[in-house]
This record gives structure tokens, sequence and C-alpha cells, in this order.
């Protein structure tokens, strides 16, 4: 991280240092739903990196962002260099008993036109420091079983696969493994 300022609504912003340059993370608006939509649907069409068989409207995922509540707790931010969304993160509830209050599941993605330039990895990066600032205690996240460039990340960044659900995804032509990751924070 390089820096920090509040927006016009008073969330904080992340300056941070990519291979392209400088970038700003901050928390998404619903002027950045089109940028979100687009890059999520991106996965969607290539696979392997979720679940979903069926492109996002701009209103599920408008949905998606509003229910990430409370939204200090369980954020969506995005990620602009040159004024342009390349990439998104969240932290979402891991489960609603209350039991489980602390733990958290990350997610990124990253337009296909910035990958490969550390993107993932700053956005990684900030979403373990949020969800340690936020006062979460656990991380986990949900990979395909088949995703290198996600489990290589998971892995330096210390997390720990404990768990493996086989054929647990059917992505329309075949199942794939499913890989269960999580940190102490």
């Amino acid at each position: 991280m390089i820096s920090i300022e509040r927006d016009c609504y008073g969330y904080v912003k992340y300056r941070v240092r990519t291979i392209l340059g400088m970038a700003t993370i901050r928390m998404a608006q619903d002027s950045d739903i089109q940028a979100i939509t687009d890059i999520y649907n991106q996965a969607v069409s290539a696979g392997g990196s979720t679940a979903d068989l069926q492109p996002r409207t701009i209103e599920q995922r408008l949905e998606w962002v509003h229910s990430h509540t409370p939204r200090e707790q369980y954020p969506v931010m995005v990620m602009e260099e040159n004024h342009q969304v390349v990439a998104f993160g969240s932290l979402s509830r891991f489960h609603p008993r209350s039991g489980y209050d602390g733990v958290v599941e990350l997610s990124y993605y990253v337009d296909e036109s910035a990958r490969g330039h550390g993107i993932a990895t700053e956005m990684v990066q900030w979403l373990l420091d949020e969800a340690k600032h936020r006062g979460h205690r656990m991380a986990t996240a949900l990979i395909f079983a088949d995703n290198a460039g996600s489990i290589a990340l998971m892995e330096h960044y210390g997390f720990s696969r404990f768990g493996l659900l086989p054929r647990a995804c059917y992505d329309g032509s075949r199942f794939l493994d499913m890989s269960y990751w999580c940190k102490e924070l």
C-alpha cells in the first residue's frame, strides 16, 4: 500500500503500485456495476473460476453488491487504473449462523485485459489486510482444484488447503473438484 485517502462518501481509498503503475482500491459504487458485471461475466464465459453457468445481469450483480451488509464488515471493492475498473474483490459472510462471525470468504476477479500484472496479488493482499482490520479472525476461499493461478496465490499468502470436494461442480460439460482454503488472521 502506498497511501490512504477518503472518497466523497467517507470510505477509505488505497493507492497501490502494480506492474502497470499506480492503482486505487476503493468501495464499489452503483456506478461500478457495469464494470463489475462485465468482469464477472468474463470469468463465467472462460470457466474455471466461478460455478455460474450463465452470465449475470446488471440487476443481479447490483443485488449481490447490496447483499454485502453491513458494508463496513463485508465490503465490495474495485481496483481502478487510469479511471477504469480493472478488478473487484469482496469479503463475504462465510455463514449466517452467529457462531461463524469473524470468518469471511474472499473472492476476486480481474479483467482479462489486466491479468498477469500483479493486480490479483494486490487485491488479495488488500482483502487480507482489510479482513484483519475489520476484526475478522479467519479468511476462507473456495477454488476450483485445477485453478493453478489462484492456488499459487493462496499458497503465497499462507493459506492452507483444508478440504476437497470431488466432482462438486458441473461446468456444463464436466464435473470439477473444488478445494477449500483458509488462513488465520
